[in-house]
């Protein structure tokens, strides 16, 4: 984060306005990416644990919750880094078409494309695993 801060401040002077939160994370997306790409072996986001918080109620709810979690974000791994992080920013993280266009330095379209596509290869990623319960939207 602090490294994210500090590229952002020596930067200021080239930001050309639009959506501060949007001009962050992209830096903060490629500083991440910069430094995966130093280091060996790769380590990505869905190698560690995920907890997301839940609203169930009941031990059993949350075993449940905790355990489809876990196949959605195996499956999440399987697909390609473009379809993973189209849907971590427009489902998981509910960021809005244009900003997920603009940390991806994508175009609207793009976004809108890429996550149709995204969330069909999920489906079909789900369905080879046996995991599909419910439609995914």
């Amino acid at each position: 984060m602090q490294d994210t801060f500090v590229r952002a401040a020596s930067k200021l002077n080239t930001f050309q306005g639009g959506e501060e939160k949007g001009w962050l994370v992209r830096i903060a997306r490629n500083i991440t990416i910069d430094y995966i790409r130093k280091r060996k072996p790769v380590a990505y986001l869905f190698d560690r644990p995920v907890n997301i918080e839940t609203m169930a109620k009941t031990p059993e709810q949350l075993s449940v919750l905790n355990e489809t979690e876990k196949e959605l974000y195996q499956a999440l791994q399987k697909l390609r880094i473009s379809y993973r992080e189209v849907i971590i920013l427009r489902k998981i993280k509910e960021f809005s078409i244009k900003e997920s266009a603009s940390i991806l330095n994508w175009s609207e379209s793009k976004v809108k494309v890429q996550l149709m596509r995204a969330l069909e290869a999920l489906k079909k990623e789900l369905q080879k695993e046996g995991y599909i319960h419910e439609p995914l939207r």
